[in-house]
């Protein structure tokens, strides 16, 4: 990162920070959901997101090379991924977690950004996979990262599936 222009560090300082307190929110929240009678379901994949995540960021720091100036087109996009990203963090509140967490009184999210689309932060995620290292430019960072996002999201949404359809809850 050395010889980055201050606007791309700013970008990588603030994708870090935000990780670190959805996690930190995250493991509040799955421990406050076991609690109350939660069951986390399929905790193996969840590894691989860590390996996924934490990879990606480190690519970025070494494959990167940002212009001077970001494109205007890309770094809009970023950052109405960053307010989707937020959206989405409000609205589920207290249900945040990065596991799957579940219980048959626990409630179907439906409204915020759940009324339009069926599960939008990882639309967000796939998005910001994608954008941020364009943005920063590292195109092979953004295709090998997206492909591999891709596989990982196919796994965890047919398990939050299986795990809906379980508790008698529509995936859709």
């Amino acid at each position: 990162m050395t010889g980055w222009p201050t606007w791309a560090v700013a970008v990588i300082a603030w994708v870090v920070t935000a990780r670190l307190v959805e996690l930190v929110h995250a493991r509040r929240n799955t421990r406050r959901l076991l609690a109350e009678g939660g069951e986390e379901h399929y905790p193996g994949h969840y590894p691989l997101f860590f390996l996924l995540h934490g990879g990606w960021i480190v690519a970025i720091a070494v494959f990167a090379r940002p212009p001077a100036v970001p494109e205007l087109p890309l770094a809009v996009l970023f950052a109405l991924s960053q307010l989707a990203r937020f959206w989405v963090f409000v609205t589920l509140g207290r249900w945040w977690t990065t596991r799957i967490i579940s219980a048959p009184h626990f409630p179907r999210i439906a409204h915020g950004p759940y009324r339009f689309i069926r599960h939008p932060n990882y639309a967000v995620v796939v998005t910001e996979i994608a954008i941020l290292p364009l943005l920063l430019g590292a195109p092979w960072v953004a295709l090998v990262f997206s492909v591999l996002n891709a596989m990982l999201l196919t796994l965890r949404i047919r398990l939050e599936n299986r795990v809906l359809t379980r508790r008698g809850t529509s995936a859709g």
